[in-house]
This record gives C-alpha cells, structure tokens and sequence, in this order.
C-alpha cells in the first residue's frame, strides 16, 4: 500500500499535537489542571466547546470503526489517548488509521 501525502499530513499533525499540548500541560499550576480550563470565560467557551467536539468525534469514530472494519483495539486506544495525551494527537492518529483502511479496501476491490 503506498503511503499518500494525506496520510502523512495526518501524521506530522498527530506529533504536532502531541508536542504543543504536552508543553503546556506540563507547565506548573497554581490551581489543578481542570480548574484552569474555567479561569476565564475565553478558556471555558472553548473548554466547552473542545467537549462537545470530542464527544461528538468518539460517537462517530466508534461507528466508523465498525463500518471500515478497523481494530476495536484502536478506537480503545484512541479513547483513552484523547484523555490522558490530547484530541489534538488522537483525532489526526485516527483519520490516519481510516485512511490507511480505506486505501487499503481500494486496492482490495481494484485487485482482480
């Protein structure tokens, strides 16, 4: 399967996210992490906002992996990835892995 510029896209945008997230995450708290997500109505609008996203990416990333026929065991890691590393990391992971599915059931259906 050849590997596409979309894919790597994904990918730079998955370590990309891994490394401007965990910058800040790592940073020293006066007040505990999820307190500081609700200091200012700017950082609650968009904690809110980032919440219903991602609620709204696991439903359908669940159902996709049903539907591709993708490992259950990823969308498990991705879940817990989304919390304990960041969305910003998994949700690229994610469409890099239906990417590669869906690549790969391409070659499958033009193989004769």
């Amino acid at each position: 399967m050849k590997t596409t510029g979309l894919q790597i896209f994904y990918l730079l945008l998955a370590i990309v996210g891994l490394f401007v997230t965990w910058y800040f995450n790592l940073q020293p708290r006066e007040t505990g992490f999820i307190a500081d997500l609700y200091t200012t109505s700017a950082s609650a609008s968009i904690t809110n906002d980032l919440t219903v996203v991602v609620i709204a990416f696991l439903v359908w990333s669940f159902f996709e992996t049903g539907r591709l026929k993708l490992s259950y065991w990823w969308w498990s890691a991705c879940f817990v990835f989304t919390f304990l590393i960041a969305a910003a990391t998994t949700v690229p992971l994610f469409f890099l892995l239906r990417e590669r599915r869906l690549a790969a059931s391409e070659g499958e259906v033009a193989a004769p």
